[in-house]
């Protein structure tokens, strides 16, 4: 049996672009959690390192979707340099006056400049699209993309705070600015796979988040990344509840091992049914799979509870990008994929805040309430959407619906 994923790179230089994609992505979730690692050792105060961190999070959030507009309209190796030297010189700024003790709002400053960091996984995924449109291999790009997303959410974090704990506290952050620096400079040098520009004159219309389809698919992503951010939240504090802290990485491991697992087992399947119901299906699955987290007891039983979690999470999110990729014209499609990685960030972080108060205030079950609110929160919405998902589907593919 033909394997899909050794076919996926048989296109000339598709190995290339994504592992400079890959190094390049690793940045994002460095960057957060290495701020706060850095401030929290020199300034010692955890309030400041988050809400400086937050900045960083939040600044994101709003410029890369507009730099992926840019880069829609433009052309990736015209934006991807400028945006990037201006993330890279902020983050050398902002460790500077870290390190040389300048006034706090200097922090916020150049943490909000830092935000134009590209979202590297559109720019892979949009590279991905130019190859495989209209062909079942991109499914499977897709699939392979949400399993890198994994991982790099996954040892991002571990490897910023290590390098920040071990060598000295600016080195996670400036670790993750050379990553941005090299990747995007090697991912930009591939010239023969970066996506054709569509001329102004073709492409109509304001942003892509105006359509409402777009909207829900992001808001599916924002009530998932919720649940995300909430489990890595709670691991920590239930594992300490239970004076087992170092248990709380093995649980955040095995929820990765099961969204990427199933992530590469989808990516093998062909898709015959339509995607809006798969959503339907998948968003079920999430807020199923969330409730026995409200009565366990114990690490093993979180572990078992995170990882059934885990495998609906992967394929959600390859069903939301397939929508975007045929809902989405071809020249704001950087842009689309961008807005949904957006609300898949927003979400995470949310989660985490809401999390951490809900643990303060009732204890680490309160953290649990927010997991299992957010799966219902997630089938809801795509319940919501699914007349419109159906109807869009059918307006672009008429056959496959």
């Amino acid at each position: 049996m033909a394997n899909p994923y050794r076919e996926l790179f048989s296109a000339p230089g598709s190995l290339a672009f994504a592992a400079a994609g890959l190094v390049a992505r690793i940045p994002v979730p460095m960057t957060g959690i290495g701020i706060i690692a850095m401030l929290a050792q020199m300034r010692g105060d955890y309030g400041l390192a988050g809400a400086v961190s937050a900045a960083f999070t939040l600044s994101m959030a709003l410029i890369a979707p507009q730099v992926s507009r840019l880069v829609d309209r433009l052309g990736q190796g015209r934006v991807l340099l400028p945006v990037t030297g201006i993330s890279v010189a902020s983050l050398g700024a902002l460790l500077l006056c870290a390190r040389y003790g300048a006034p706090v709002w200097t922090l916020f400053v150049f943490a909000v400049l830092a935000g134009f960091m590209p979202s590297m996984a559109a720019m892979v995924r949009a590279r991905w699209s130019e190859l495989y449109r209209d062909s079942p291999r991109l499914h499977t790009a897709f699939s392979l993309e949400s399993v890198v997303d994994e991982l790099t959410f996954v040892i991002g974090p571990a490897l910023s705070v290590s390098l920040c704990t071990a060598l000295f506290p600016e080195a996670g952050p400036l670790v993750a600015a050379v990553f941005l620096a090299v990747g995007v400079l090697l991912f930009v040098a591939q010239r023969r796979t970066e996506p054709v520009v569509v001329p102004a004159a073709e492409v109509t219309g304001g942003s892509a988040i105006e359509g409402g389809a777009v909207k829900f698919l992001v808001l599916v992503l924002v009530a998932g990344g919720v649940i995300v951010g909430t489990v890595d939240v709670v691991s920590v504090a239930f594992a300490e509840h239970l004076g087992q802290p170092a248990a709380a990485g093995i649980v955040v491991s095995v929820y990765a091992l099961g969204s990427g697992l199933s992530g590469l087992v989808f990516g093998m399947r062909r898709l015959t049914v339509p995607l809006p119901r798969l959503l339907l299906v998948f968003t079920a699955g999430t807020a199923l799979t969330t409730l026995p987290m409200l009565v366990v007891g114990g690490i093993p039983a979180l572990s078992v509870t995170v990882f059934f979690a885990g495998i609906f999470f992967a394929p959600t999110m390859i069903v939301v990008m397939g929508m975007v990729e045929k809902f989405v014209p071809a020249g704001k499609l950087t842009e689309g994929m961008t807005w949904a990685i957006t609300g898949l960030n927003i979400g995470v972080a949310l989660g985490a805040a809401a999390a951490g108060q809900a643990i303060e205030a009732f204890g680490v079950q309160g953290g649990f309430v927010i997991a299992a609110g957010a799966g219902g929160l997630t089938f809801l919405v795509a319940l919501l959407a699914f007349p419109l998902l159906r109807r869009k589907s059918r307006e672009v593919d008429p056959v496959a619906v």
